[in-house]
């Protein structure tokens, strides 16, 4: 298969106006990290953007940071290390979990709207894009946005190339919010609960005035698996509050004294808590090189546990929680069974699954991204043919 690797906007633009010309398609890939993510697709050409690389501007007393697509993720982070920031959603690394090499792209990060265990207090990757430059179907290359965001009306163009998947155009360049990085950080620990147990702790933890910034709950036949298995034995809740040396302190300190009354509680001093949640981050008990069936489904907080529940009574599963029991990572023994864990979560009130990992033959029958509704799909669809008329990026990957 034929691969292109422009190094300009006008390059990139000129390839996709031939392609378009033509009729042929493309399939829009960074760093190529999430390979085996989403419906299957086939295309007679990779564009890739990995060689429009570099950071254009980046100034630590404006707490944002320009940077074209295929820039690694990498070098970002070690810009921002250097002044002190972060990218607030805490975006996951998929290549253990997807068993994929290469580098991660900020474009890639955006394209799929990759966001992590601070996902539910800082929102989403769209929620810190402030502009995009992209290349759309018609070889256009079109700007929107920019340093400091503006209302706009109509179609937002930058939360709309977030989360597309590639499927509207090429991005080019981003450019984002970097917020000040915490001083330092301390995890709670509290053994033993059940699932539905350890779902109404984490509420209660974010109902008291602590700023909790993590709280995820790692069932038994999980939580033996993170920190090369120093977490307390059994069941474990893990609440991280961030912030200044003396404020974490304090405030940890509250927070054990609050969950003990629920059971047996620890606390994980700065290194040991930042690599538990890169762990469980990057969904460390599920990057297992095998190619079973891994979800991702977003509920609402107090449902994930009903679902794991429901689920487990008809089909072997394992999983844990993460965003408060908000997003709950599945893995399926054998088949996806995408129909019946559909049928579940619309019976319990709605949410959204994603398959994230599956062989070539379970992709080919088992649609990756929830359904949409009628008019929604209706909305995508005259979307598509706004960006990208010929349909010629990534057919198949929404669906």
């Amino acid at each position: 298969m034929t691969e292109f690797h422009p190094r300009t906007e006008e390059e990139a633009a000129s390839i996709i106006s031939d392609h378009t010309a033509r009729g042929a398609t493309l399939a829009i890939v960074g760093g190529n990290t999430r390979s085996g993510f989403g419906n299957a697709v086939v295309s007679e050409a990779v564009l890739s953007s990995r060689h429009l690389a570099g950071i254009v501007a980046y100034n630590p007393g404006e707490m944002v940071l320009t940077a074209r697509a295929g820039t690694p993720v990498a070098e970002i982070e070690a810009a921002l290390a250097e002044g002190g920031q972060m990218m607030a959603f805490e975006p996951m690394d998929h290549r253990s979990l997807m068993g994929t090499d290469g580098e991660p792209t900020i474009g890639g990060i955006f394209a799929a709207n990759v966001s992590g265990p601070r996902r539910f207090v800082s929102g989403a990757a769209r929620d810190s894009l402030l502009g995009v430059r992209f290349v759309n179907g018609k070889g256009e290359i079109v700007k929107a946005g920019g340093r400091v965001m503006k209302n706009v009306t109509g179609l937002d163009l930058v939360k709309l190339m977030a989360g597309s998947h590639g499927t509207l155009g090429l991005l080019t360049e981003v450019t984002f919010r970097v917020p000040p990085k915490p001083k330092t950080e301390e995890t709670i620990v509290v053994s033993g609960l059940n699932d539905a147990e350890a779902a109404n702790a984490m509420a209660a933890a974010m109902a008291l005035p602590l700023e909790v910034s993590g709280a995820a709950h790692l069932p038994l036949t999980v939580a033996w698996s993170f920190v090369d298995g120093t977490m307390p034995q059994g069941e474990a809740t893990v609440l991280r509050v961030e912030g200044l040396p003396g404020s974490v302190t304090a405030r940890a300190e509250k927070l054990a004294a609050a969950m003990g009354r629920l059971g047996p509680a620890k606390r994980l001093e700065e290194d040991v808590s930042r690599r538990l949640w890169r762990e469980i981050r990057d969904v460390k008990p599920y990057a297992d090189g095998t190619m079973r069936p891994i979800w991702r489904v977003s509920v609402a907080p107090s449902i994930g546990q009903q679902l794991v529940a429901a689920l487990r009574l008809e089909e072997g599963v394992d999983a844990y929680y993460d965003w408060q029991g908000g997003l709950v990572w599945m893995r399926m023994e054998a088949e996806p069974e995408g129909d019946m864990l559909r049928r579940y979560i619309h019976a319990l009130g709605g949410g959204h699954a994603t398959l994230m990992r599956a062989t070539p033959g379970h992709r080919a029958t088992t649609p990756a991204f929830q359904p949409q509704p009628e008019a929604v799909a209706l909305l995508s669809a005259r979307v598509k043919e706004k960006f990208d008329p010929a349909r010629i990026f990534n057919p198949g990957k929404m669906g």
